[in-house]
């Protein structure tokens, strides 16, 4: 029997715009939100070269983020910014099509997402997968602690963690993969076929 894989990037691929943002919006209130971003951009400006080089603008800002905005909250607290945050998003229809065609020819389904485990199981209810590797936020006695526990879940890190899943769960006979560039290059490199979405 032929075993195909289909891996999904969720951001802009799936959906059409990032849904951090909104969520955080939704979590924090709009001004924290935001003059937290510009709070990290103007920290990151002022790195040394050699510590801008450990971290990527995009990683260092989230990490600023997530522990300004999200910690000492509980997944409860965070009920209300989530169902926003699901009424918010759009769905990409040509993209959630192929992701459908994929399952209806018995194809396993892996989302791969930088976004956050607290949200984006909710996110996509409804939407068939077997596996969701994103970024997954510390959580201590029922509190989150704002830490990605496995890294932020982009790019090379992404692909890093694709690759062990693949390589506890292979071999597949025919592989594909949906992403936008430049952020899912990393990625759609492990699949033999792949969809860049714009």
């Amino acid at each position: 029997m032929t075993r195909r894989l289909a891996i999904f990037d969720f951001d802009n691929t799936l959906i059409l715009s990032d849904s951090l943002m909104p969520f955080l919006r939704y979590a924090a209130g709009p001004w924290r939100a935001y003059a937290t971003a510009v709070e990290a951009i103007l920290r990151y400006a002022f790195l040394r070269a050699q510590d801008r080089q450990k971290a990527s603008l995009r990683t260092f800002v989230k990490k600023i983020l997530l522990r300004r905005l999200l910690k000492g909250k509980t997944r409860h607290e965070l009920a209300d910014a989530i169902a926003k945050t699901c009424r918010w998003q759009k769905v990409n229809e040509p993209v959630m099509r192929a992701l459908r065609d994929h399952r209806e020819h018995g194809d396993m389904i892996v989302i791969a997402s930088g976004s956050l485990d607290i949200y984006l199981a909710e996110l996509l209810r409804g939407v068939p997968y077997d596996a969701l590797i994103c970024t997954d936020v510390g959580t201590q006695n029922g509190v989150l602690t704002g830490e990605m526990m496995n890294g932020n879940c982009v790019r090379l890190k992404k692909a890093e963690r694709i690759k062990a899943w693949l390589d506890a769960n292979g071999p597949f006979d025919e592989s594909f993969g949906y992403g936008n560039f430049p952020h899912d290059i990393p990625m759609l490199n492990l699949v033999k076929h792949r969809v860049i979405v714009s």
